[in-house]
């Protein structure tokens, strides 16, 4: 389908690239986070990237990022990080996807929906992030146990931890906890192939946590998962998103803007529309925070971003239609984060990749 609006995402694939080699750590294997389409990115391109640059696995949260993986041609093993949902234990076989594993029910469907064929998963130990997995850590060595009983082959052993960008303690904790489950497993019989725990910010601060395998998500689009945290380190941010000045006017002092009319011109100013709004992912709440730019130059938006437009103040500087807009600095003035900006630009937005 042709793009008739000049909103989109460039996506630069050689960062992508650049930033998996700079994380990868010399003697561990890194697997791309690409879940979410890619943190915005897109999922089958930036999957391909980071393969291409040494990246050994793909990590998902759903069957169906998995499946849109292999229907994209991707051939590289694809962890699903959470436990497949009830029902989709075909689709998981039938796209030869690593399934997570930390509950009974789980273990015994993919063990029935198998049938005698050889099935790998990764066996998620909870060790403080208390979102999903094995609780208390002390039981995964029985649960492999039932696992190895049920014809499942145990190749990853994991956990998550929950504060490797600013935590110290935490994270030393977590992970001295979760070595102290491998010691139990691996005293139990069990031999899993790959141990990992390290997230992006335990890939840059804490060599320890490296293991057999790093998951990096936010770091291989180039984004820091915590404020600091990648200082000197040579990553390179990989999205843009450009739009361009659909109309621009003259509005006289006093005249009031967008609905709600909450933003008033104190004088005789240019004002530019460009062609993004909520509906497209930019935060509402940045209405009259934020600045844009248009042709280089930093401009306050004005007024209510509405769904499918916002309204720039551009002073006396009058903007042509077609003048180039870049978003900046979004997470900071919305009170969140870098994941959430890049991973909330919606579907509409088409995303290029620029050679």
């Amino acid at each position: 389908m042709t793009d008739h609006r000049p909103t989109h995402v460039d996506v630069d694939l050689a960062a992508i690239g650049h930033n998996v080699r700079t994380l990868r750590p010399a003697g561990s294997e890194l697997m791309a986070v690409v879940k979410a389409d890619g943190y915005g990115h897109g999922a089958a391109e930036v999957a391909a990237a980071a393969l291409g640059a040494g990246a050994t696995w793909l990590g998902v949260a759903l069957v169906e990022e998995g499946v849109a993986l292999r229907d994209a041609g991707l051939d590289a093993p694809i962890l699903v990080l959470s436990e497949p949902p009830p029902g989709a234990e075909g689709a998981v076989l039938a796209a030869r996807l690593t399934p997570t594993l930390y509950s009974d029910g789980a273990l015994a469907r993919f063990a029935a929906a198998r049938r005698e064929r050889p099935l790998a998963v990764h066996v998620k130990v909870d060790t403080g992030m208390h979102r999903v997995g094995l609780y208390p850590p002390e039981t995964a060595a029985s649960f492999c146990d039932r696992a190895r009983a049920a014809g499942l082959t145990i190749e990853g052993l994991f956990t998550h931890l929950a504060r490797s960008e600013e935590d110290e303690a935490t994270t030393e904790e977590q992970l001295a906890l979760f070595l102290k489950v491998v010691e139990d497993v691996r005293a139990a019989g069990h031999a899993p192939r790959l141990l990992h725990a390290a997230n992006t910010g335990a890939t840059i601060l804490y060599p320890a946590a490296h293991l057999d395998l790093v998951r990096c998500g936010i770091g291989i689009y180039g984004l820091e998962p915590g404020a600091g945290v990648a200082e000197g380190l040579d990553l390179r941010p990989a999205l843009t998103w450009r739009s361009a000045v659909s109309m621009a006017k003259r509005l006289p002092a006093g005249e009031r803007l967008s609905y709600g009319h909450r933003y008033v011109l104190e004088r005789d100013a240019w004002v530019a529309t460009v062609p993004v709004g909520y509906a497209d992912g930019y935060p509402r709440r940045l209405s009259s925070r934020a600045d844009v730019l248009i042709a280089g130059v930093r401009r306050r938006v004005a007024g209510n971003v509405t769904m499918d437009q916002l309204m720039v103040d551009c002073g006396d500087d009058e903007p042509s239609p077609g003048d180039e807009v870049t978003a900046t600095e979004l997470a900071e003035l919305a009170g969140t984060i870098d994941y959430e900006i890049v991973t909330r630009i919606g579907p509409r937005v088409p995303r290029r990749y620029p050679s």
